[in-house]
């Protein structure tokens, strides 16, 4: 390999490094949307086994429920198309510098997709924490880690 070839492979290297980071960000992301998840299953599914017997409270519970998960399914979803879109932005990235062609004009609207597919995600992501603490604040009334305006520095 040339020194001309080296090089050219370590440009497109280093340039592809930057998305990966935000992949590593967004597979953290999905780590905690899936245990956010798995915890509003399992108490779907408790409340599924009583359906004969829950009180109305207990039905505006798992309405409520079903909501939260339908929004971290959803967000999941944006993210994982969020990944697919930053995975094919490295490999075009990567293909720019080694085959020295011009493919820029695909990575900004790639780039951009993802950008708006993770910035969906995490309105979701927000909209669920929103109606988890809601919740909250309906099973144990308004405390200072569940309330947006408290003041936390006394």
């Amino acid at each position: 390999m040339s020194a001309a070839a080296a090089e050219t492979l370590l440009k497109a290297i280093q340039l592809s490094v930057s998305p990966v980071f935000l992949l590593a960000g967004i597979g953290a992301m999905m780590n905690v949307l899936s245990s956010r998840l798995s915890r509003s299953v399992d108490r779907a599914r408790e409340l599924t086994h009583r359906s004969q017997e829950l009180d109305d409270d207990e039905q505006a519970e798992f309405k409520l429920i079903r909501q939260r998960i339908r929004l971290v399914i959803r967000a999941i979803g944006l993210l994982t198309l969020s990944i697919l879109l930053i995975s094919t932005v490295v490999g075009v990235i990567f293909l720019t510098v080694a085959l020295q062609i011009n493919l820029s004009m695909f990575v900004a609207p790639l780039f951009l997709a993802a950008m708006l597919m993770l910035t969906w995600a995490a309105v979701c992501f927000l909209r669920e924490i929103t109606i988890a603490a809601k919740q909250l604040q309906a099973n144990f009334g308004p405390s200072e880690t569940t309330s947006w305006g408290s003041d936390q520095s006394r």
